[in-house]
């Protein structure tokens, strides 16, 4: 009897890690359905990845990234002059590459020096004009055509189980231990209150 009492701790140590560890891992197990009588048993993940995924879109498109933010990085000043120096640099490569390999070798060198660089100062004003215009019909269309909720509920949707335990599992695998030896812990020292309290009362 003694020797029982002395092993309480012990025993629940075990208990208590063996119910955390069984409580993550249920996280994901079973993948299918387990009926059991009147009972129908399922990991959390696979069972509500359905709403898992749902939720997640709501959260990505109303608190993440949203048409808001791409209509304000369109429209942030700096990323419209970088925008203006792509122009600028594919210009000169069109022209120089281009335009004045296939013109004849005698016009090609006339157009070479100030003039050639007036001929592209011209079009590449010509061009950032649409710039503005450009810039807005691309987030109006991003904003028709793209829903940031559904493309990541489509992702989560067909998300690999084994896959998610095995990113968590990789991402947190000191935190559910951590969780599995707070649950020995704990375990052990309600096993030494029991043995305490059985010792008091004797």
């Amino acid at each position: 009897m003694h020797i029982v009492l002395f092993l309480s701790p012990l025993l629940g140590a075990f208990i208590g890690w063996m119910t955390n560890y069984l409580a993550i891992r249920m996280l994901f197990h079973p993948r299918q359905p387990v009926r059991i009588g009147f009972w129908t048993w399922q990991g959390l993940f696979p069972k509500r990845q359905e709403e898992l995924a749902a939720k997640l879109g709501e959260i990505v498109e109303n608190e993440l990234v949203n048409h808001s933010d791409i209509q304000r990085v369109l429209g942030d000043p700096e990323f419209q002059a970088r925008l203006r120096d792509t122009v600028r640099s594919q210009v000169d490569e069109f022209v120089d590459r281009k335009v004045t390999r296939r013109l004849p070798t005698i016009l090609a060198s006339t157009l070479r020096g100030s003039v050639l660089e007036r001929f592209k100062t011209l079009l590449v004003r010509e061009v950032e004009q649409f710039i503005p215009e450009m810039v807005e019909r691309a987030g109006q269309e991003l904003e028709y055509r793209v829903r940031f909720s559904h493309i990541v509920q489509d992702k989560v949707r067909s998300f690999s189980i084994d896959k998610l335990e095995e990113v968590l599992f990789s991402i947190m695998k000191r935190e559910f231990r951590f969780i599995e030896v707070l649950g020995g812990l704990l375990g052990l020292i309600i096993g030494l209150f029991q043995l305490g309290a059985f010792y008091a009362m004797g």
